[in-house]
């Protein structure tokens, strides 16, 4: 199954994507507002499943505030620029749907930042959701933002329901914990965007 990142972004989009953080970090934009986020919510040394990792910003970032780390992505082009920027990292590659990890976890949190969710391939919602949900351990977190409408999505990207997200964390044993409207903590006003914070169920086990 192709994902719909890999439909819009093509081969070879992991230099392409770094020079545009890059040129926004070098405007003096605030790059780490997911990282922030994070760190706000768990405990110094928590570990950390950064899904959807990309070229590794919100990894790379949370390993220097000292939290244990690894990051997953589908794109090789992506994690190929990851492991080019912290070659000590564990960097995986593997479709969200399909998720295996062969060492690290269970988590105390997943983090799904910069689309992931409506990027995923048609109809593996619930797939990925499950996937990711049974590297977290008891308790822990899947924190998750994601635009829901056209304007705060990549061009030709499909909305994805918050009401369908929030379903297949039902389905995947996650009660929602709280919800913002941004990275910043912002309130949850259904304009846009949401910042969701669900937890593992202490009865569903570690994974």
């Amino acid at each position: 199954m192709t994902t719909r990142w890999e439909q819009l972004a093509g081969p070879d989009s992991g230099a392409k994507y770094q020079r545009r953080f890059d040129a926004l970090a070098a405007s003096g934009q605030d790059m780490h507002g997911e990282a922030r986020f994070v760190a706000t919510r768990l405990a110094p040394g928590s570990s950390v499943l950064d899904a959807g990792c990309g070229t590794g910003r919100v990894a790379i970032r949370l390993h220097e505030l000292g939290y244990a780390v690894a990051g997953v992505d589908v794109d090789a082009s992506m994690l190929a620029v990851a492991a080019e920027r912290a070659p000590h990292l564990p960097w995986v590659h593997s479709d969200l749907a399909a998720l295996t990890l062969d060492g690290p976890g269970p988590f105390d949190a997943v983090v799904l930042a910069g689309n992931v969710i409506p990027l995923l391939g048609p109809g593996t919602l619930d797939a990925a959701v499950g996937a990711v949900t049974a590297h977290v351990a008891a308790g822990g977190v899947v924190i998750a933002g994601f635009g829901l409408d056209a304007a705060h999505l990549p061009t030709g990207c499909p909305v994805t329901p918050l009401a369908a997200y929030d379903l297949a964390c039902s389905r995947a044993g996650l009660e929602l914990a709280d919800r913002f409207g941004t990275w910043d903590g912002t309130p949850f006003l259904d304009d846009g965007y949401a910042v969701s914070v669900h937890q593992r169920c202490a009865s569903s086990g570690s994974g």
